[in-house]
């Protein structure tokens, strides 16, 4: 029990779990190839021994003991501050480990329907924070025919459900996708990934089981190559992390682990929650991609004399806009925080859903600016290796300085996170998540239909209109 260090979370690792990863059966992640970025990556969440961030990313627990802030439930707004300030510190395998706020949040609820599974959340958060463990956000089913209900579909496994029920526990069978990290968590924390009907009762599962439980499968891919070069790959080569597509092929869940075994009354709560902190964490970091952005912008644009271009210093408002907007909307969520029963301080929900629509429906505008602004050489600039190259080098030294003072190396560096972060293996990655992570933009559209204050608008514009 207690923090981990680095080594201690590798080797936690190498336990027998079962994953899939480019046609190969991968039997110790710890030391395969394709797993050397992502895992340190994940260790960066361990270096409880910096002195530069070990304030920020631990806290002191009720018990007196450290524990990683992922864990530490806001209580006040100097809480709720740190927790998006451990956004920007923490790697995404930290990140979806807040997965336990999302349960801790909808607790109470839960304990008016089955107070047993909601006191099992409580323990899993507590065993989970006590052992140091990382656990990965299993949400997301395989569907089927979208126009059909989970009960409905052809295959009725599209959806994760209980199987059977015994007085150990239940089996469930099914598929969730897109799950972050997967393969280098120690929990699957997994939920509904809607509202259910009664008739859907079987469906309307949730659970914790740790990663090598017997008939758990995961099936990984990334968006970058196991080995890249960090000059040409300045964030992909430092940054990439595993999807996984996980099978749960028969599985048998003990009682003590379930949270939601047929009340379909409240997987739509479980999917709300999780939804709310995945979405403000995420907006922490597009925060940081839409500055980064910004300085792309104007480091390339001056590299080429065009500072006093309309045009380019057009483009470069609307991202400096895009990237305030952002910011403006999580400081604007958090001043107007609101507070669960047991007194959890959470952000203001319709503010993250709409700060987190307006990012996810302007991202690819904006990445369009930035190509606008910096042309042909985001996808066709030469590789370093021919810079180094003693007769191409000099020929991209000369042909590439537009000013006396070119940096031309500096200048090739610019072009390449452009591209890494847009155009190519991250950038891909952007591309899709912008949209997609924490739910399609017509999950925040239905939040913001649920909570924004529509009785209050109407009764104004019939003042206005001198109708009452």
């Amino acid at each position: 029990m207690g923090l981990k260090t680095a080594a201690e979370y590798r080797a936690s690792l190498n336990d027998g779990r079962v994953i899939y990863w480019g046609g190969e059966k991968i039997t110790d992640v710890t030391s395969h190839p394709r797993f050397q970025v992502p895992l340190e990556v994940a260790c960066s969440d361990y270096a409880y021994d910096d002195p530069d961030i070990r304030d920020l990313i631990t806290y002191e627990t009720e018990d007196g003991t450290l524990a990683h802030r992922v864990y530490q439930v806001p209580r006040t707004v100097e809480e709720l501050h740190k927790r998006l300030a451990l956004g920007r510190q923490m790697s995404i395998v930290g990140g979806v480990t807040g997965v336990y706020m999302a349960l801790l949040q909808i607790k109470d609820r839960l304990a008016a329907i089955n107070p047993q599974f909601a006191e099992n959340i409580e323990n899993m958060y507590r065993y989970a924070r006590d052992n140091d463990l990382r656990a990965a956000e299993v949400i997301t089913d395989a569907k089927g025919d979208r126009s059909k209900k989970a009960h409905e579909q052809l295959d009725p496994d599209l959806y994760v459900r209980i199987v059977e029920r015994r007085t150990d526990g239940i089996v469930v069978r099914g598929a969730k996708l897109h799950i972050t990290g997967a393969p280098l968590v120690h929990e699957l924390v997994v939920m509904p990934t809607k509202s259910m009907r009664e008739d859907e009762a079987d469906y309307a599962v949730a659970f914790s089981i740790p990663v090598n439980t017997p008939g758990v499968k995961i099936i990984a891919r990334s968006f970058a190559a196991a080995e890249l070069n960090a000059f040409d790959y300045p964030a992909s080569a430092h940054h990439s992390m595993p999807e996984g597509f996980v099978v749960f092929d028969d599985v048998f869940v003990p009682w003590d682990r379930v949270f939601l075994a047929g009340e379909w009354q409240m997987a739509g709560a479980f999917a709300a929650s999780l939804g709310l902190w995945e979405r403000t964490l995420g907006l922490v970091m597009a925060a940081y991609e839409a500055e980064l952005m910004v300085g792309l912008a104007d480091l390339v644009t001056e590299a080429q004399g065009k500072e006093r271009d309309p045009h380019v210093q057009d483009a470069i408002s609307e991202l400096i806009c895009y990237a305030e907007m952002i910011r403006m909307g999580i400081d604007h969520a958090c001043a107007n925080y609101e507070t669960t029963a047991d007194g959890m301080l959470h952000p203001n929900i319709l503010g993250i859903n709409v700060t987190k629509y307006y990012y996810a429906s302007n991202f690819h505008s904006m990445v369009k600016q930035l190509h606008d602004v910096a042309g042909g050489l985001v996808i066709t600039l030469p590789e370093e290796a021919d810079l180094r190259h003693p007769e191409a080098g000099a020929y991209l030294r000369k042909y590439m300085a537009a000013k006396p003072d070119t940096d031309v190396e500096q200048r090739m560096r610019v072009f390449n996170l452009i591209r890494d972060m847009t155009a190519d293996a991250l950038g891909g990655w952007y591309l899709v998540t912008a949209l997609q992570a924490g739910g399609g933009l017509k999950a925040q559209r239905i939040m913001m239909a649920r909570t924004y204050n529509m009785a209050k608008a109407r009764q104004e514009a019939l003042r206005a209109a001198g109708a009452l």
